[in-house]
């Protein structure tokens, strides 16, 4: 096997606070200064996505379990621990944030002209936030990490959001704070309990997926975890916050929260609230697919009527992200594959969207459709682009959003064929509200004046575009390039959840545990548990 001794996680994880601290020491006075503090940032974010590069040049594909890890005890007298890794679940998602952040810092530009020097040490210090969440292994760790996003992304759209971002950043972080207190409450819970069953009290996420814990208690915990997650995604009806903070923030801002912070609710349930609790999380399947469901359909029909491209992009998050925890749920490879698929490409499609909008909006300070219109005439290159990422979003064959979604309904139809038929009417909707955006803004004759002159993307707003254009391709036509990371770590998951299921549920009917079954689990916790000590 081999090993890799650079501790590439901590690295990725600390990389943006230094550039961050870096910053500190520049002088903010405008002007030159403040090109460069951007040089700086861009330059520190994209030597921060060519080290996340080595994650896929070293990356064993047919290695289920952590890889990367990093283990140092951090406070030994309640067992916790720094405790990184990464699997064929998380890669792509540390991939997908190194890879927006630097596209962000350019977008903001000339879009942020106060207090630059603070609005990039904010986004340095998300990044740092992000990457942390999707690698810990450790509990507390992992909601130091999780809180810790909270800070930067509520002064990027409070400082730097629309007219009323005080009220949407404070919204924002009301939402997300009251579900991760019983999340916490939750987790401390986790640590009595092993402390209380083996005399050794642990926060490790791994040796807690091996621990038996009561299908009484079982619910409470898996509520309350889900609950968090449930706010984050943002799952029906718990969305009215997103909304509003999309609108508010700025561009930046609005790119981040649709491409990475979204992804942490649908993430947190394929690594917490499944694993570790295996019949509720079962148990609560109908009421997280009904509520996906309400989500995918009332998204997209609030999306269709909204006047503000924003806005309509907002609530197509609401929508879109309902198909990743139906995916999840159909608790298949299809199924599970397609939403981690699905996460990806609503992160780059919604945050194309976001880039785009943003960049007409600094033009003409405007985000009305009926305040467009015959733009395809006097900017060609942005609508190509635009054009690209709708069809996208549209899932036409040939571009990401096909190969997510098709994943996901074959998984659905094979486990839940009445779920699968309402999930296609989404996707009918979608093509609707979206076309009919394109078409207004795109097409007809030029209404405005002021739409007569406006310029065409400049060079460095291309520069911000190619990337996601060809990674929409990319993922389109080569998905195998991507599946195939993830094909051992799912196909994993969902044998440990299935064997983990069928034992609590002979359990819960006075039924002996199958010797077969607790074989399996044993078998695969000491496998799981050898993969991982042999890459420490």
């Amino acid at each position: 096997m081999n090993q890799f001794s650079f501790p590439i996680l901590s690295t990725l994880i600390f990389f943006p606070l230094l550039c961050a601290v870096l910053l500190i020491f520049i002088r903010s006075e405008g002007g030159e200064n403040d090109e460069l503090l951007r040089k700086t940032a861009l330059v520190g974010s994209i030597i921060e996505f060519l080290i996340s590069l080595l994650l896929l040049v070293r990356f064993n594909a047919e290695n289920p379990g952590m890889q990367f890890v990093e283990l140092v005890p951090w406070v030994k007298s309640f067992s916790m621990n720094y405790y990184v890794g990464l699997d064929g679940i998380s890669l792509w998602l540390v991939l997908l944030t190194t890879f927006f952040v630097p596209l962000c810092i350019l977008c903001s530009w000339t879009y942020i002209k106060e207090k630059t020097k603070y609005f990039l040490i904010s986004m340095l210090f998300l990044e740092t936030a992000m990457i942390g969440t999707f690698v810990s292994l450790d509990l507390i760790l992992f909601y130091i990490f999780w809180e810790f996003m909270l800070i930067p992304m509520f002064l990027l759209i409070g400082v730097w959001g629309g007219e009323r971002r005080i009220y949407s950043a404070v919204k924002f972080f009301i939402y997300t704070a009251a579900g991760s207190i019983f999340m916490l409450v939750a987790i401390i819970y986790l640590y009595y309990y092993s402390y209380k069953t083996t005399g050794a009290g642990t926060f490790n996420l791994l040796d807690l997926y091996n621990m038996h814990i009561p299908i009484s208690a079982q619910f409470w915990l898996c509520a309350a975890f889900s609950l968090a997650f449930a706010i984050k995604v943002p799952l029906f009806p718990l969305h009215t916050w997103l909304p509003d903070a999309h609108v508010e923030a700025p561009t930046a801002g609005s790119v981040i929260l649709a491409a990475i912070l979204l992804k942490m609710g649908t993430y947190g349930y394929l690594r917490f609230s499944m694993p570790l609790f295996p019949y509720a999380s079962h148990q609560l399947l109908p009421v997280i697919a009904g509520l996906a469901i309400a989500g995918i359909i009332y998204g997209a029909l609030v999306a269709w009527v909204q006047p503000d491209m924003k806005k309509l992009v907002a609530y197509s998050s609401v929508s879109h992200l309902g198909y990743v925890m139906l995916g999840l749920f159909a608790l298949n490879v299809q199924g599970i594959e397609g939403g981690i698929y699905q996460m990806l490409n609503h992160g780059v499609n919604t945050g194309a969207l976001f880039l785009l909008v943003g960049m007409i909006y600094e033009r003409r300070h405007t985000r009305l459709m009926d305040d467009f219109g015959g733009l395809a005439k006097i900017m060609p290159v942005f609508a190509t682009f635009l054009m690209i990422a709708t069809l996208a979003s549209v899932a036409v064959p040939g571009t990401n959003g096909f190969v997510g979604e098709i994943l996901i309904l074959v998984g659905v139809f094979r486990s839940y064929p009445v779920l699968g038929v309402f999930a296609v009417s989404g996707m009918v909707l979608g093509v609707v509200y979206m076309l009919w955006m394109y078409q207004r803004v795109m097409f007809g004759p030029v209404t405005e004046e002021a739409n007569r002159k406006l310029p065409d993307l400049n060079t460095r707003e291309i520069v911000t575009m190619v990337p996601i254009a060809v990674l929409i391709f990319v993922m389109g036509i080569f998905p195998g390039l991507f599946l195939r990371k993830m094909d051992a770590s799912v196909n994993y998951f969902i044998k440990q959840y299935q064997s983990k299921y069928e034992m609590y549920t002979a359990e819960k009917n006075g039924n002996s545990v199958p010797a077969a079954l607790q074989n399996v689990v044993n078998s695969e916790a000491v496998s799981r548990e050898g993969l991982i000590s042999s890459r420490r």
